[in-house]
């Protein structure tokens, strides 16, 4: 299933949060300005990536970072800390362009349960009943 170019210039990208990544070479809003330029050469990696079947190796990679729980624990304790980490933007991008054209699939196949309600849009946990 390739990724249009379309796709990947007007929806992922443009409607991406300005917020940036230590590891994004480009920050976010600097690359919706020029994803006219850039589109053919993302759309080419997230196409060759599906083809091959693999996620590329640096898209892996992560900023990681100590974020305290509660406020008032121990800040010398290293429990006291939960690890957040934060992807690529391209990354991301990929990752949403596959959930998305997954979610489609299945959803056009009919190959969910009717028990499936999580992580499904319009399909609240809470109503499944």
């Amino acid at each position: 299933m390739p990724v249009f170019l379309l796709i990947v210039r007007f929806i992922a990208v443009r409607q991406l949060p300005d917020k940036s990544s230590a590891i994004d070479p480009l920050p976010t809003n600097v690359l919706k300005q020029v994803i006219d330029l850039f589109a053919p050469f993302v759309t080419e990696l997230f196409n060759r990536s599906l083809d091959a079947g693999h996620f590329p190796v640096a898209f892996k990679e992560a900023s990681v970072r100590p974020i305290v729980k509660k406020q008032g624990l121990g800040l010398a304790d290293a429990s006291s800390y939960r690890p957040i980490s934060n992807l690529s933007v391209l990354s991301k991008t990929l990752e949403c362009l596959v959930a998305r054209q997954l979610l489609n699939y299945l959803t056009t196949e009919q190959l969910f349960r009717a028990q499936q309600f999580g992580f499904r849009p319009h399909h609240s946990t809470e109503s499944q009943f």
